[in-house]
Protein backbone atom coordinates (compact mmCIF):
# COMPACT_ATOMS: atom_id res chain seq x y z
CA UNK A 1 0.00 0.00 0.00
CA UNK A 2 0.99 3.74 -0.30
CA UNK A 3 1.01 6.24 2.11
CA UNK A 4 1.41 9.67 1.81
CA UNK A 5 4.87 11.52 2.56
CA UNK A 6 3.45 12.81 6.80
CA UNK A 7 1.87 9.17 7.20
CA UNK A 8 5.74 7.66 6.47
CA UNK A 9 6.61 9.32 9.30
CA UNK A 10 4.60 8.07 11.74
CA UNK A 11 5.17 3.99 10.59
CA UNK A 12 8.11 1.87 10.01
CA UNK A 13 9.11 0.76 6.13
CA UNK A 14 9.06 -2.78 7.77
CA UNK A 15 5.23 -2.40 8.35
CA UNK A 16 4.94 -0.44 5.17
CA UNK A 17 6.59 -3.67 3.30
CA UNK A 18 3.78 -6.02 5.45
CA UNK A 19 1.09 -4.62 3.52
CA UNK A 20 2.31 -3.54 0.36
CA UNK A 21 0.35 -4.29 -2.75
CA UNK A 22 2.62 -6.56 -4.11
CA UNK A 23 2.51 -8.31 -0.38
CA UNK A 24 -1.34 -8.45 0.01
CA UNK A 25 -1.42 -9.66 -3.68
CA UNK A 26 1.16 -12.12 -3.23
CA UNK A 27 -0.99 -13.59 -0.01
CA UNK A 28 -4.10 -13.63 -2.32
CA UNK A 29 -2.25 -15.70 -4.39
CA UNK A 30 -1.09 -17.70 -1.96
CA UNK A 31 -4.61 -18.62 -1.06
CA UNK A 32 -5.52 -19.53 -4.43
CA UNK A 33 -2.61 -21.83 -5.48
CA UNK A 34 -3.23 -23.56 -2.33
CA UNK A 35 -7.15 -23.96 -3.00
CA UNK A 36 -6.02 -25.38 -6.36
CA UNK A 37 -3.43 -27.87 -4.55
CA UNK A 38 -6.25 -28.98 -2.00
CA UNK A 39 -9.08 -29.69 -3.96
CA UNK A 40 -6.46 -32.19 -6.42
CA UNK A 41 -5.56 -33.65 -3.04
CA UNK A 42 -9.36 -34.32 -2.93
CA UNK A 43 -10.01 -35.40 -6.75
CA UNK A 44 -12.23 -32.43 -7.00
CA UNK A 45 -9.67 -30.90 -10.27
CA UNK A 46 -7.17 -32.83 -11.84
CA UNK A 47 -2.90 -32.74 -10.56
CA UNK A 48 -2.32 -31.24 -13.77
CA UNK A 49 -4.48 -28.00 -13.08
CA UNK A 50 -2.82 -27.50 -9.67
CA UNK A 51 0.17 -27.54 -10.69
CA UNK A 52 -0.46 -25.14 -13.45
CA UNK A 53 -2.10 -23.19 -11.49
CA UNK A 54 0.67 -22.72 -8.45
CA UNK A 55 2.97 -22.39 -10.65
CA UNK A 56 2.04 -18.72 -11.60
CA UNK A 57 0.94 -18.15 -8.52
CA UNK A 58 3.79 -15.14 -8.36
CA UNK A 59 3.29 -11.44 -8.13
CA UNK A 60 5.50 -9.95 -9.67
CA UNK A 61 3.74 -11.85 -13.16
CA UNK A 62 1.14 -9.30 -12.58
CA UNK A 63 0.82 -5.43 -13.15
CA UNK A 64 -0.47 -4.74 -9.80
CA UNK A 65 -1.21 -1.08 -10.17
CA UNK A 66 -3.63 -2.30 -13.54
CA UNK A 67 -5.38 -4.55 -10.70
CA UNK A 68 -5.89 -1.90 -8.24
CA UNK A 69 -7.51 0.50 -10.96
CA UNK A 70 -9.23 -2.21 -12.04
CA UNK A 71 -10.12 -3.74 -8.60
CA UNK A 72 -11.95 -0.14 -8.09
CA UNK A 73 -14.37 -0.68 -11.08
CA UNK A 74 -15.27 -4.32 -9.83
CA UNK A 75 -15.47 -3.40 -6.51
CA UNK A 76 -13.50 -5.68 -5.08
CA UNK A 77 -9.83 -6.49 -6.15
CA UNK A 78 -9.86 -10.39 -6.20
CA UNK A 79 -11.78 -10.53 -9.50
CA UNK A 80 -9.52 -9.08 -11.93
CA UNK A 81 -7.11 -10.76 -10.07
CA UNK A 82 -8.38 -13.65 -10.55
CA UNK A 83 -9.51 -12.61 -14.62
CA UNK A 84 -6.07 -12.11 -14.74
CA UNK A 85 -4.63 -15.33 -12.62
CA UNK A 86 -6.90 -17.37 -15.36
CA UNK A 87 -5.58 -15.77 -18.63
CA UNK A 88 -1.88 -16.10 -17.48
CA UNK A 89 -2.58 -19.92 -16.47
CA UNK A 90 -4.37 -20.50 -19.89
CA UNK A 91 -1.36 -19.30 -21.89
CA UNK A 92 0.01 -22.95 -20.04
CA UNK A 93 -3.35 -25.08 -19.98
CA UNK A 94 -6.45 -24.00 -21.07
CA UNK A 95 -7.97 -26.71 -19.53
CA UNK A 96 -6.40 -25.73 -16.02
CA UNK A 97 -7.23 -22.03 -16.17
CA UNK A 98 -11.19 -23.37 -15.78
CA UNK A 99 -10.33 -24.83 -12.64
CA UNK A 100 -8.99 -21.38 -11.08
CA UNK A 101 -10.91 -20.00 -7.68
CA UNK A 102 -12.95 -22.91 -7.96
CA UNK A 103 -16.09 -22.61 -5.29
CA UNK A 104 -14.69 -20.08 -3.53
CA UNK A 105 -15.61 -16.33 -3.58
CA UNK A 106 -13.66 -13.03 -3.49
CA UNK A 107 -14.39 -12.46 0.28
CA UNK A 108 -12.55 -16.11 0.83
CA UNK A 109 -9.43 -14.85 -1.31
CA UNK A 110 -9.41 -11.02 0.33
CA UNK A 111 -9.89 -12.10 4.03
CA UNK A 112 -7.30 -15.00 3.80
CA UNK A 113 -4.75 -13.24 2.02
CA UNK A 114 -5.22 -10.24 4.75
CA UNK A 115 -4.76 -13.10 7.31
CA UNK A 116 -1.72 -13.85 6.01
CA UNK A 117 0.10 -10.51 5.51
CA UNK A 118 -1.15 -10.02 9.03
CA UNK A 119 0.75 -12.72 10.60
CA UNK A 120 3.75 -11.15 9.11
CA UNK A 121 2.60 -7.44 11.27
CA UNK A 122 2.27 -9.36 14.16
CA UNK A 123 5.68 -10.65 13.94
CA UNK A 124 7.09 -7.21 13.16
CA UNK A 125 5.27 -6.68 16.30
CA UNK A 126 5.97 -9.09 18.55
CA UNK A 127 9.98 -8.40 17.78
CA UNK A 128 9.82 -5.04 18.23
CA UNK A 129 7.53 -5.63 21.57
CA UNK A 130 10.79 -8.16 22.55
CA UNK A 131 13.31 -5.22 21.95
CA UNK A 132 11.34 -2.81 23.95
CA UNK A 133 10.58 -5.33 26.72
CA UNK A 134 14.46 -5.82 27.18
CA UNK A 135 15.75 -2.02 27.22
CA UNK A 136 12.72 -1.73 29.96
CA UNK A 137 13.66 -4.34 31.99
CA UNK A 138 17.43 -3.14 32.17
CA UNK A 139 15.63 0.58 33.25
CA UNK A 140 13.90 -1.30 35.37
CA UNK A 141 16.58 -3.23 37.41
CA UNK A 142 19.70 -0.36 37.24
CA UNK A 143 17.15 2.02 39.02
CA UNK A 144 15.30 0.31 41.58
CA UNK A 145 16.35 2.46 43.86
CA UNK A 146 16.71 5.87 42.25
CA UNK A 147 14.55 8.51 43.60
CA UNK A 148 11.83 10.26 41.19
CA UNK A 149 9.18 12.50 41.74
CA UNK A 150 5.95 10.87 41.71
CA UNK A 151 3.34 13.23 39.72
CA UNK A 152 -0.36 12.92 40.16
CA UNK A 153 -2.85 15.35 37.76
CA UNK A 154 0.49 16.92 36.66
CA UNK A 155 1.76 17.89 40.20
CA UNK A 156 4.80 16.49 42.52
CA UNK A 157 3.21 14.06 45.07
CA UNK A 158 5.53 12.00 46.85
CA UNK A 159 9.16 10.18 46.02
CA UNK A 160 8.49 6.77 44.02
CA UNK A 161 11.74 5.01 42.20
CA UNK A 162 12.82 5.20 38.85
CA UNK A 163 12.38 1.58 38.65
CA UNK A 164 8.96 1.19 39.73
CA UNK A 165 7.77 3.81 37.01
CA UNK A 166 9.97 1.34 34.34
CA UNK A 167 8.13 -1.24 35.73
CA UNK A 168 4.93 0.32 35.41
CA UNK A 169 5.73 1.00 31.62
CA UNK A 170 6.85 -2.65 30.71
CA UNK A 171 3.97 -4.54 32.63
CA UNK A 172 1.36 -3.46 30.02
CA UNK A 173 3.63 -4.04 27.17
CA UNK A 174 4.38 -7.60 28.36
CA UNK A 175 0.62 -8.25 28.92
CA UNK A 176 0.08 -6.63 25.38
CA UNK A 177 2.22 -9.26 23.60
CA UNK A 178 0.74 -11.99 25.36
CA UNK A 179 -2.97 -10.75 24.46
CA UNK A 180 -1.98 -10.45 21.03
CA UNK A 181 -0.91 -13.58 20.37
CA UNK A 182 -3.56 -15.45 22.19
CA UNK A 183 -6.06 -13.44 19.93
CA UNK A 184 -3.70 -14.10 16.88
CA UNK A 185 -4.59 -18.09 17.80
CA UNK A 186 -8.10 -17.32 17.20
CA UNK A 187 -7.91 -14.45 14.65
CA UNK A 188 -5.73 -16.14 11.83
CA UNK A 189 -7.99 -18.15 10.65
CA UNK A 190 -8.66 -19.66 7.35
CA UNK A 191 -12.12 -17.70 4.79
CA UNK A 192 -13.82 -20.03 3.12
CA UNK A 193 -16.93 -20.49 2.30
CA UNK A 194 -17.94 -19.76 -0.91
CA UNK A 195 -20.88 -17.49 -2.42
CA UNK A 196 -22.72 -17.68 0.85
CA UNK A 197 -20.72 -19.14 2.99
CA UNK A 198 -21.82 -23.07 2.56
CA UNK A 199 -19.10 -24.10 0.39
CA UNK A 200 -21.70 -25.82 -1.66
CA UNK A 201 -19.87 -26.16 -4.81
CA UNK A 202 -17.37 -28.66 -3.35
CA UNK A 203 -20.61 -30.46 -1.83
CA UNK A 204 -19.20 -32.95 1.17
CA UNK A 205 -15.61 -32.57 0.44
CA UNK A 206 -15.80 -29.01 1.25
CA UNK A 207 -14.71 -29.36 4.75
CA UNK A 208 -11.33 -31.59 3.69
CA UNK A 209 -10.68 -29.33 1.04
CA UNK A 210 -10.76 -26.44 3.78
CA UNK A 211 -8.71 -28.51 6.46
CA UNK A 212 -6.15 -28.87 3.16
CA UNK A 213 -5.93 -25.40 2.85
CA UNK A 214 -5.59 -24.17 6.34
CA UNK A 215 -2.74 -26.46 7.14
CA UNK A 216 -0.95 -25.56 3.94
CA UNK A 217 -1.51 -21.86 4.62
CA UNK A 218 -0.30 -22.48 8.72
CA UNK A 219 -3.55 -21.14 9.43
CA UNK A 220 -6.56 -22.25 11.94
CA UNK A 221 -9.42 -23.82 10.51
CA UNK A 222 -12.56 -21.69 11.10
CA UNK A 223 -15.62 -23.50 12.45
CA UNK A 224 -17.47 -21.76 9.37
CA UNK A 225 -16.94 -19.43 7.15
CA UNK A 226 -16.84 -15.68 8.80
CA UNK A 227 -17.46 -13.51 5.91
CA UNK A 228 -19.82 -11.25 8.20
CA UNK A 229 -19.18 -12.60 11.58
CA UNK A 230 -16.31 -10.07 12.53
CA UNK A 231 -15.79 -10.55 16.26
CA UNK A 232 -12.43 -12.71 16.44
CA UNK A 233 -10.87 -10.66 13.60
CA UNK A 234 -12.07 -7.37 15.34
CA UNK A 235 -10.68 -8.66 18.38
CA UNK A 236 -7.36 -8.98 17.13
CA UNK A 237 -7.44 -5.53 15.74
CA UNK A 238 -8.44 -4.37 19.16
CA UNK A 239 -5.60 -5.90 20.69
CA UNK A 240 -3.08 -3.92 18.10
CA UNK A 241 -5.05 -0.92 19.35
CA UNK A 242 -4.83 -1.46 22.83
CA UNK A 243 -0.77 -1.60 22.17
CA UNK A 244 -0.97 1.65 20.97
CA UNK A 245 -2.48 3.01 23.92
CA UNK A 246 0.19 1.44 26.56
CA UNK A 247 3.18 2.95 23.50
CA UNK A 248 1.11 6.91 23.63
CA UNK A 249 1.18 6.20 27.76
CA UNK A 250 4.57 5.77 27.81
CA UNK A 251 5.35 7.88 25.24
CA UNK A 252 3.52 10.72 27.27
CA UNK A 253 5.75 9.94 30.39
CA UNK A 254 8.95 9.99 28.33
CA UNK A 255 8.31 13.54 26.81
CA UNK A 256 7.08 15.07 30.23
CA UNK A 257 10.33 13.59 32.16
CA UNK A 258 12.55 15.23 28.99
CA UNK A 259 11.38 18.89 29.32
CA UNK A 260 14.22 21.18 29.56
CA UNK A 261 12.58 22.06 33.02
CA UNK A 262 12.64 18.92 34.23
CA UNK A 263 14.97 17.44 32.64
CA UNK A 264 15.33 13.70 34.48
CA UNK A 265 15.36 11.94 31.35
CA UNK A 266 16.34 12.31 27.72
CA UNK A 267 16.16 10.85 23.99
CA UNK A 268 19.99 10.39 22.18
CA UNK A 269 21.14 13.07 20.40
CA UNK A 270 23.84 13.26 17.60
CA UNK A 271 23.34 13.34 13.95
CA UNK A 272 21.18 16.17 13.47
CA UNK A 273 18.95 14.39 15.41
CA UNK A 274 15.81 16.28 17.40
CA UNK A 275 17.53 19.39 15.93
CA UNK A 276 15.59 22.61 15.20
CA UNK A 277 15.47 24.38 12.21
CA UNK A 278 15.51 28.16 14.02
CA UNK A 279 17.08 27.08 17.49
CA UNK A 280 20.26 25.57 17.32
CA UNK A 281 19.97 25.10 21.21
CA UNK A 282 17.43 22.95 21.06
CA UNK A 283 17.56 19.25 21.87
CA UNK A 284 13.56 18.21 20.41
CA UNK A 285 12.45 14.57 21.69
CA UNK A 286 11.74 13.67 18.13
CA UNK A 287 10.79 10.05 19.43
CA UNK A 288 8.43 10.83 21.33
CA UNK A 289 6.72 12.90 19.10
CA UNK A 290 6.38 10.43 16.43
CA UNK A 291 5.22 7.70 18.87
CA UNK A 292 2.49 10.35 20.92
CA UNK A 293 1.63 11.37 17.12
CA UNK A 294 1.49 7.42 15.84
CA UNK A 295 -0.36 6.31 18.59
CA UNK A 296 -2.86 9.11 18.50
CA UNK A 297 -4.36 8.17 15.52
CA UNK A 298 -5.01 4.50 16.45
CA UNK A 299 -8.70 5.21 18.46
CA UNK A 300 -10.08 6.10 15.37
CA UNK A 301 -9.10 3.24 13.29
CA UNK A 302 -10.29 1.17 16.16
CA UNK A 303 -13.64 2.98 16.51
CA UNK A 304 -13.79 2.15 12.98
CA UNK A 305 -13.53 -1.78 13.19
CA UNK A 306 -16.37 -1.54 16.19
CA UNK A 307 -18.66 0.45 13.44
CA UNK A 308 -18.27 -1.84 10.51
CA UNK A 309 -19.33 -4.93 12.40
CA UNK A 310 -22.79 -4.60 11.74
CA UNK A 311 -22.42 -6.40 8.16
CA UNK A 312 -25.25 -7.57 6.24
CA UNK A 313 -26.62 -11.08 6.18
CA UNK A 314 -24.22 -13.23 3.95
CA UNK A 315 -21.94 -10.16 2.68
CA UNK A 316 -21.18 -6.89 4.09
CA UNK A 317 -22.40 -4.04 1.80
CA UNK A 318 -19.63 -1.08 2.13
CA UNK A 319 -18.88 -1.89 5.41
CA UNK A 320 -16.43 -5.05 4.93
CA UNK A 321 -14.57 -2.78 2.60
CA UNK A 322 -14.30 -0.51 5.16
CA UNK A 323 -13.23 -2.08 7.36
CA UNK A 324 -10.26 -3.80 5.19
CA UNK A 325 -8.98 0.00 4.71
CA UNK A 326 -8.97 0.65 8.31
CA UNK A 327 -7.49 -2.61 9.26
CA UNK A 328 -3.48 -1.90 8.23
CA UNK A 329 -3.54 1.34 9.93
CA UNK A 330 -3.91 0.00 13.26
CA UNK A 331 -0.75 -1.67 12.68
CA UNK A 332 0.90 0.77 10.51
CA UNK A 333 0.61 3.39 13.76
CA UNK A 334 1.51 0.91 16.46
CA UNK A 335 4.64 -0.29 14.78
CA UNK A 336 5.39 3.75 14.19
CA UNK A 337 5.09 4.38 17.80
CA UNK A 338 7.24 1.30 18.70
CA UNK A 339 10.31 1.58 16.69
CA UNK A 340 10.32 5.17 18.17
CA UNK A 341 10.20 4.27 21.61
CA UNK A 342 13.06 1.64 20.85
CA UNK A 343 15.11 4.42 18.83
CA UNK A 344 14.72 6.45 22.53
CA UNK A 345 15.06 3.86 24.89
CA UNK A 346 18.28 2.40 23.68
CA UNK A 347 20.22 5.47 23.95
CA UNK A 348 18.00 7.26 27.18
CA UNK A 349 20.51 9.32 29.11
CA UNK A 350 18.95 9.60 32.48
CA UNK A 351 19.52 11.82 34.87
CA UNK A 352 19.82 10.79 38.41
CA UNK A 353 21.29 14.02 39.81
CA UNK A 354 18.49 16.27 38.52
CA UNK A 355 15.70 13.62 39.80
CA UNK A 356 17.45 14.69 43.26
CA UNK A 357 17.51 18.23 42.38
CA UNK A 358 13.72 17.80 41.35
CA UNK A 359 12.86 16.45 44.90
CA UNK A 360 15.07 18.57 47.03
CA UNK A 361 13.94 22.13 45.31
CA UNK A 362 10.40 21.17 47.06
CA UNK A 363 11.29 22.03 50.48
CA UNK A 364 10.49 18.42 51.98
CA UNK A 365 6.88 18.99 51.14
CA UNK A 366 6.57 15.43 48.79
CA UNK A 367 7.39 14.43 52.27
CA UNK A 368 4.69 15.36 53.99
CA UNK A 369 2.28 12.74 54.37
CA UNK A 370 4.97 9.74 55.80
CA UNK A 371 5.72 12.89 58.64
CA UNK A 372 2.32 13.70 59.14
CA UNK A 373 1.94 9.15 59.58
CA UNK A 374 4.84 9.77 61.90
CA UNK A 375 3.61 12.50 64.48
CA UNK A 376 0.29 11.14 64.62
CA UNK A 377 1.32 8.32 66.87
CA UNK A 378 2.15 11.33 69.27
CA UNK A 379 -1.06 13.81 69.09
CA UNK A 380 -3.26 11.67 66.88
CA UNK A 381 -3.94 11.74 63.14
CA UNK A 382 -6.07 14.76 63.32
CA UNK A 383 -3.94 17.26 65.10
CA UNK A 384 -0.31 16.03 63.00
CA UNK A 385 -2.43 16.74 59.58
CA UNK A 386 -3.23 20.05 61.04
CA UNK A 387 -0.01 21.01 62.39
CA UNK A 388 1.62 19.58 58.28
CA UNK A 389 -0.80 21.52 56.46
CA UNK A 390 0.10 24.83 57.98
CA UNK A 391 4.00 24.19 58.46
CA UNK A 392 3.72 22.66 54.58
CA UNK A 393 2.47 26.38 53.88
CA UNK A 394 5.29 28.03 55.74
CA UNK A 395 7.74 25.68 53.83
CA UNK A 396 6.19 26.49 50.67
CA UNK A 397 6.68 30.34 50.88
CA UNK A 398 9.42 30.52 53.58
CA UNK A 399 13.25 30.16 53.73
CA UNK A 400 12.95 27.37 55.62
CA UNK A 401 12.43 23.43 54.25
CA UNK A 402 9.78 21.22 55.70
CA UNK A 403 12.38 19.72 57.49
CA UNK A 404 14.06 22.28 59.38
CA UNK A 405 10.19 23.44 60.20
CA UNK A 406 9.12 19.90 61.35
CA UNK A 407 12.32 19.42 64.08
CA UNK A 408 12.04 22.81 65.13
CA UNK A 409 8.01 21.88 66.07
CA UNK A 410 9.25 18.61 67.45
CA UNK A 411 11.27 20.36 69.82
CA UNK A 412 9.53 23.10 70.64
CA UNK A 413 6.61 20.28 71.61
CA UNK A 414 6.97 18.19 74.61
CA UNK A 415 4.88 15.64 73.82
CA UNK A 416 6.23 15.10 69.98
CA UNK A 417 9.33 15.66 71.66
CA UNK A 418 8.86 12.78 74.19
CA UNK A 419 7.53 10.31 71.23
CA UNK A 420 9.16 11.25 67.95
CA UNK A 421 13.25 9.32 67.36
CA UNK A 422 15.04 12.08 65.46
CA UNK A 423 16.80 9.35 63.76
CA UNK A 424 13.71 8.35 62.42
CA UNK A 425 12.28 11.75 61.45
CA UNK A 426 15.49 12.43 59.42
CA UNK A 427 14.93 9.02 57.34
CA UNK A 428 11.46 10.03 56.65
CA UNK A 429 13.15 12.77 53.92
CA UNK A 430 15.47 11.13 53.02
CA UNK A 431 14.59 10.33 49.27
CA UNK A 432 16.45 6.83 48.47
CA UNK A 433 14.60 5.86 52.15
CA UNK A 434 10.92 7.39 50.58
CA UNK A 435 12.01 5.27 47.70
CA UNK A 436 12.37 2.23 49.33
CA UNK A 437 8.40 0.90 49.33
CA UNK A 438 8.53 1.24 45.56
CA UNK A 439 11.84 -0.24 45.00
CA UNK A 440 10.39 -3.57 47.01
CA UNK A 441 7.35 -3.44 45.10
CA UNK A 442 8.60 -3.29 41.76
CA UNK A 443 11.81 -6.27 42.31
CA UNK A 444 8.79 -8.06 43.62
CA UNK A 445 6.43 -7.44 39.84
CA UNK A 446 9.73 -7.96 37.61
CA UNK A 447 9.92 -11.51 39.19
CA UNK A 448 6.86 -12.33 37.52
CA UNK A 449 7.51 -10.21 34.09
CA UNK A 450 11.01 -11.76 33.84
CA UNK A 451 9.17 -15.43 34.00
CA UNK A 452 6.61 -13.92 31.09
CA UNK A 453 8.99 -12.54 29.05
CA UNK A 454 11.52 -15.71 29.16
CA UNK A 455 8.23 -17.80 28.23
CA UNK A 456 7.28 -15.41 25.11
CA UNK A 457 11.09 -15.18 23.65
CA UNK A 458 11.07 -19.37 24.28
CA UNK A 459 8.00 -19.28 21.63
CA UNK A 460 7.86 -17.44 17.72
CA UNK A 461 3.89 -18.11 16.53
CA UNK A 462 4.47 -15.53 13.92
CA UNK A 463 7.73 -17.47 12.08
CA UNK A 464 7.75 -19.44 8.98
Amino acid sequence: MSVSIFDSFLTTPDMEAAFDDAAVVQAMLDFEGALARAQAAEGLIPQAAASAIGSVCKAQLYDIPALVRAGRRAGSLAIPLVKELQKTVALYDEEAARHVHWGSTSQDVIDTGLVLVTRDALRLLDEGLHELSGHLLKLAEDHLSTPVLARTLMQPAQVTSLGFKATGWLAPLVRARERMREAAARGLQLQLGGAVGTLAVMGEHGPAVALRVAADLRLRVADAAWHTQRDEWVRLGLEVAVLGGSLGKLATDLGLMAQGEVGELAEPSGNGRGGSSAMPHKRNPVSTMIALAAARRTPQHAAALLACMDQQHERGLGNWQAELAEWPQIFLSSHGALGALNDAFAGLAVDRERMLHNIHALHGLVFAEAVSSCLAGAIGRPKAHALLEELSKRAATGPQGLDQLVRDAVAADPQLAAHVDPARLARLFDPVAAAEPARRLAEAQLHGLRLSMDRLAATHPFHE
